[in-house]
């Protein structure tokens, strides 16, 4: 078993090779137009919740739990209909990713125990850290390529030590972005739970810099970047544990933030330019337009009355005659399951899944 380092004995220098210097010059820029682009979308519910639900559906696809948009976006508009498991699964990590952000929104801190809150909405259990030995990280062959600490009192003491690299910018004196790809080394490394690592270590990432005020929302997602790329970043983190190649992994860290952030800032221009269209079209249209009805249509990409109902403040028959009224216009799409309708937001649809479709019922 490789003796997993203290992230505050590395030396913050070994970093400032030109070539990560270049990376994270081009990666801060990228980031920094994201969280622009990002602002001025007036209701950031609208790309947590749709952004979100894309980060679930790549980060547990990492981990072979695989859903497709349909079915992921059916499940969150009718969780007592749909009964697809792996798609309540990826809106459990939404769920997850939701209650680190507030944690970090009240505290400005991402302590242990908002870690241990995260994983357990992953889970959906409260076993904790690892107490018992045998955890070992296997390859596609079966083989052990991997033990990490089975002492139960060792996870705890590099677990103290990676809250404290995270919470005390004094511990370590380097830039965010690299911080950030240590620290998801070195959690994943760590791997201090039974089961849900990988997808809570990928909720860490955002979440650190959304404390570090690189982000005010949790929009830059790094799982597609590792899908595509799956091979590399498993062989970087291995190679980082046999042979000390930190470098390499920064490196590849910090292209994965500059990839995702300049795909990031056209999905966001694309949301905002079709929430722009749709709102014009609907309120030249339609007397019964509101705010509130843009809001939802864009917070949801499948929508239902009941939701309607609630964030609109009105009666059954009225929120049924508004979505009716925008799928006759083409603004949405009716589809039926057993007894219950839900509508596809069809221009919002588009832009998450690549695909359009017609309009009407």
């Amino acid at each position: 078993m490789t003796q997993l380092p203290m992230l505050s004995d590395l030396a913050p220098q070994r970093f400032e090779t030109p070539a990560i210097l270049r990376k994270l010059t081009t990666a801060s820029r990228h980031l920094a137009e994201l969280k622009g682009v990002a602002a001025s979308i007036p209701h950031q519910g609208i790309l947590i919740n749709t952004l979100g639900m894309q980060e679930a559906k790549d980060s547990s696809a990492i981990e072979n739990i695989v859903t497709t948009h349909d079915e992921l976006f059916r499940d969150d508009a009718l969780p007592n209909v749909a009964t697809n498991p792996a798609a309540k699964e990826v809106l459990r990590y939404r769920q997850a990713l939701r209650i680190g952000f507030n944690a970090v929104r009240e505290t400005s801190l991402i302590t242990i125990n908002h870690i241990l809150a995260i994983q357990a909405e992953l889970e959906r259990n409260s076993a904790g850290f690892r107490k018992l030995p045998g955890t070992a990280l296997k390859d596609g062959a079966g083989q052990t390529v991997y033990t990490p600490p089975q002492n139960p009192d060792t996870i705890v003491e590099l677990m103290g030590d990676l809250e404290r690299f995270i919470n005390d910018d004094q511990v370590f004196d380097a830039d965010p972005l690299i911080k950030m790809a240590l620290l998801h080394y070195q959690f994943e490394s760590i791997h201090p739970f039974y089961d849900g690592n990988g997808r809570t270590g990928r909720i860490l990432n955002v979440l650190y810099l959304v404390q570090q005020g690189l982000l005010d929302t949790p929009v830059l997602y790094l799982s597609r970047h590792i899908v595509r790329t799956k091979a590399d970043y498993y062989r970087l983190l291995q190679s980082t544990r046999d042979a000390d190649t930190w470098e390499d992994w920064v490196l590849y860290m910090l292209g994965a933030v500059e990839q995702c952030a300049r795909e990031g800032v056209a999905i966001v221009e694309a949301i905002r330019a079709a929430l722009l269209d749709v709102k014009h079209r609907i309120r030249s249209q339609h007397r019964f337009y509101s705010q509130d009805l843009i809001n939802n249509l864009f917070t949801h990409p499948y929508t239902k009355i009941e939701t309607l109902e609630r964030d609109l403040g009105v009666s059954r028959l009225t929120a049924t005659r508004y979505l009716d009224a925008l799928t006759a216009n083409g603004f949405l799409h009716k589809q039926r399951i057993g007894r219950s309708n839900y509508y596809i937001n069809i221009a919002l649809n588009a832009i998450l899944t690549g695909n359009a479709m017609q309009g009407g019922a």
